[in-house]
């Protein structure tokens, strides 16, 4: 059993708190790799903010859990050697769907876990998110469950349809299970192609997705005021990485996220987390590929890695400050 705080990692609580109260919302940032990480960390202590690195199950398996477990560790004394004297950071398991693989994750050492029991017949959920809660808050660990169905394909999550979440079952659901947080559903989707071009409006040339559901959003509100409420799916797809992933030879189609506008909007609300991980792969494979393109004799991976990590900071700065409002919010970094 190793304890999270052993490793100088946080849970979720006192953040939340803050950012609901704070209107902004905590950037819940997915990795898988070494420059991932450090993207994360350099930009949130450039830009004081605390953070959530997420773990999906998928990129567990491909870091191993060991790895894992010291890598978060090294994250906060790296953070340290940047320059932050006291960060936040949170390492969150992203859309775990069994009690087992969420007691494995907190086990290692995870101060925050998500049970999603979403696409369980309701009263299912509400047992599975049940058993993870209570066992998690034995050791202090914040529980992340969900209501609502949303559409897309990201790592191990597939579903053809959303369903939103329904407002009025939003109270018994939190008080059957105790979940410290909710991620509802409000027309957000998972994945680089979250609407299909007939969903859209053409404006100016450019494919404009329907708005969220803001009135589901306010339902929530008024029923659990004040409590915790997380967004997943919601990456914007930048056209500019896009359209420089199709000029060095990618091919993206029809790839459209979620306005900026509308994310800033829901970050001012209760929603104190939103879940952007489809932004960083682009940032990511847009660098890479341009540097293969610019120059194909390059074979040394810190040659295309490195601006590969400068365009994910870059990209989180952006998020964190314009997007999320989250800047500033450490009183020691």
């Amino acid at each position: 059993m190793v304890n999270y705080k052993d490793l100088g990692l946080v849970n979720t609580r006192e953040m939340f708190k803050k950012a609901v109260s704070g209107g902004y919302a905590i950037p819940a940032f997915n990795f898988n790799t070494m420059e991932q990480m450090q993207a994360i960390i350099m930009a949130a202590v450039e830009t004081k903010s605390p953070v959530i690195m997420q773990v999906s199950r998928g990129a567990r398996n491909y870091a191993s859990p060991t790895l894992l477990r010291y890598m978060a560790q090294g994250a906060v004394e790296y953070a340290k050697d940047l320059g932050c004297e006291a960060p936040e950071i949170v390492l969150h398991l992203d859309h775990g769907d069994t009690f087992e693989t969420c007691k494995s994750c907190i086990d290692m050492g995870f101060s925050s876990v998500m049970i999603d029991g979403s696409s369980l017949p309701y009263e299912e959920n509400v047992a599975l998110t049940k058993k993870v809660v209570e066992y998690a808050h034995q050791f202090d660990v914040t529980v992340e469950g969900e209501l609502g169905v949303l559409a897309g394909v990201e790592e191990d999550v597939v579903a053809e349809e959303s369903h939103y979440t329904k407002p009025e079952e939003v109270v018994d659901f939190v008080t059957k299970t105790g979940c410290d947080s909710l991620a509802i559903s409000i027309g957000t989707s998972h994945g680089a192609h979250k609407f299909k071009p007939e969903q859209c409006t053409l404006v100016n040339g450019v494919l404009v997705p329907p708005p969220l559901a803001f009135d589901v959003l306010e339902g929530v509100e008024k029923e659990l005021p004040g409590f915790p409420i997380v967004l997943h799916g919601s990456s914007s797809v930048p056209m500019e990485e896009v359209e420089t992933i199709n000029k060095f030879g990618g091919k993206l189609d029809a790839a459209i996220g979620i306005p900026e506008d509308q994310l800033r909007k829901a970050a001012k609300s209760a929603v104190c987390k939103i879940n952007i991980d489809s932004d960083c792969r682009l940032a990511m494979t847009a660098a890479i590929r341009k540097v293969f393109a610019e120059s194909p004799a390059e074979f040394d991976p810190r040659k295309y890695l490195g601006p590969a990590r400068e365009n994910m900071k870059k990209m989180y700065i952006h998020k964190i400050v314009n997007v999320l409002g989250s800047d500033g919010k450490l009183s020691k970094c």
